[in-house]
């Protein structure tokens, strides 16, 4: 008798029995088999690919960013020390530690303490003068894709403009932040930041030393910062740069007296973040130029607020010490954020919080109106 056939079908998981060859057909091969009936499953389109979104940002003078995450002067050296750790070369740029004329030794110790949110430092401007970091670090930069721009600081504004004059033209600097929350010698140590006359005087005066892309730095330390970003646009500014710390102090131990060498530090860290936004969102207000924001930043959320308010770009300062490789990072998240929304640039999220028309400052005391 026959065996009965089984026909095994796509969903039929179990193994299927070797065929029986009837006896009087040994000799002629087996009888044909049933064909195998499969499934058919239409083929899925092709996923159409997700454009990759723009993080590129212009800085004024055709300093163009590959995007607009930077590190602050001050916590990334002069970019060589985080080589080893960190893909520098995906940054949106570099502002490497504060550059003298001549050599600063710093200030006496202790130099920096940690505070709730934050740290305060008084470093005091330690470097080894501007020839000296031209001719150690000026080759290197050249030959890198991210742009390094030289935090400049001085004592008064021939001290700016000399060292602005040595750096013009070399290759592998791409850019000057001018640091004016310095003391100026000639109005009685008044640092530059917080009088929009000095502000003013001490970029015109760099403008005319330098073709160079001009990034000045804001000081938290006033009551009004918009006449001082304002008159600093007005002298030629190419970007803002706000913030810089706050000054602030730490007692000692034994609480008999200060604990900083210098008696006062720039305070820093995620504490000052809502004075940084503060700044960012009254100075984008009025002025016309890009404004870069630091002040707290360690995760996208901060980055995204920054932006919110009117920064199209941000640096990434202290929290470096703890995770150097956040700023990389932090240009994955935003490019994954923009992707997640569909948005073809980041330049989407500029702004979306400002005001139609300029708000009044907080310097009016707005926030304590009933």
């Amino acid at each position: 008798m026959k065996s009965k056939r089984r026909v095994t079908t796509s969903r039929d998981v179990r193994p299927s029995m070797p065929t029986r060859i009837p006896m009087d057909r040994k000799r002629r091969g087996p009888r044909a088999q049933s064909p195998v009936r499969t499934a058919v499953v239409a083929p899925e389109p092709p996923a159409s690919p997700v454009p990759e979104p723009d993080l590129s940002v212009d800085l004024g003078r055709d300093l163009l960013l590959a995007n607009p995450i930077l590190v602050a002067s001050g916590t990334f050296g002069y970019g060589i020390e985080y080589g080893d750790v960190v893909e520098i070369q995906r940054l949106g740029a570099i502002c490497c530690k504060g550059t003298t004329l001549k050599a600063r030794i710093g200030n006496i110790t202790p130099r920096v303490t940690e505070t709730p949110g934050g740290m305060l430092n008084s470093i005091g401007l330690q470097n080894p003068g501007v020839d000296a970091v031209l001719e150690k670090y000026a080759g290197t930069w050249t030959g890198w894709q991210v742009p390094v721009i030289v935090n400049v600081a001085g004592e008064s504004v021939g001290d700016y403009v000399e060292v602005t004059k040595r750096l013009d033209g070399v290759p592998g600097v791409a850019g000057i932040e001018l640091n004016i929350s310095c003391p100026n010698v000639g109005r009685g140590g008044l640092q530059f930041a917080i009088d929009a006359g000095a502000a003013g005087e001490v970029t015109a005066a760099v403008r005319r030393a330098t073709d160079l892309p001009l990034l000045v730095k804001l000081s938290p330390n006033v009551a009004d910062v918009r006449p001082i970003a304002r008159a600093i646009a007005d002298a030629g500014a190419d970007a803002l740069t706000a913030i810089n710390t706050l000054s602030g102090i730490a007692v000692a131990p034994s609480r008999q007296k200060p604990l900083l060498g210098n008696i006062y530090g720039g305070l820093s860290g995620p504490a000052i973040k809502p004075v940084a936004l503060r700044i960012v969102y009254e100075v984008a207000q009025v002025v016309d130029i890009p404004v870069v924001a630091i002040g707290g930043v360690t995760e996208l959320a901060d980055v995204l607020d920054f932006l919110a308010v009117g920064a199209v770009a941000v640096q990434v300062g202290t929290a470096i010490f703890a995770d150097p490789t956040l700023p990389v990072r932090l240009v994955d998240e935003l490019a994954a954020e923009c992707r997640h929304r569909g948005l073809a640039s980041y330049r989407d999220l500029v702004g979306s919080a400002l005001p139609k028309k300029p708000g009044a400052p907080s310097a009016k005391g707005v926030e304590y109106r009933p």
